[in-house]
């Protein structure tokens, strides 16, 4: 069994926002790979943001899952930590709640990608 890693941003009970890091669960699939178990989810969004894109602290408007097509960002926790994501990475955005999180575009480049929401 392998593992699929993705970085997950959430609020602790007293609204400090923080990074995690998941291993997803990828179990044989025959010719077709390795899969992970379902997830339900409510929404699919396509999103294009600015060259110039640097977005204030602000909570995630739902729980949900960014994929990364372009470009690179850096987020900022509330505590001042920062991590940096490029194309193919994907996020679990959970601080809905508390300070929230920073994000801001790296390249001068308008940057997409993928919003899944989760049910």
């Amino acid at each position: 069994m392998s593992n699929f890693k993705i970085t997950r941003v959430f609020s602790d009970k007293t609204g400090e926002s923080h990074f995690a890091e998941i291993d997803i669960p990828l179990h044989p699939s025959g010719p077709i790979g390795s899969l992970s178990a379902k997830y339900r989810v409510e929404n699919l969004i396509f999103r294009k943001v600015s060259p110039d894109y640097d977005f204030e602290f602000h909570n995630a408007p739902a729980r949900q899952f960014i994929i990364l097509l372009d470009g690179e960002i850096e987020i900022e926790t509330s505590l001042g930590d920062k991590k940096q994501f490029g194309a193919g990475d994907v996020l679990l955005v959970e601080d809905i709640d508390g300070k929230g999180h920073r994000t801001k575009n790296l390249k001068p480049i308008e940057r997409k990608s993928i919003f899944i929401t989760l049910a």
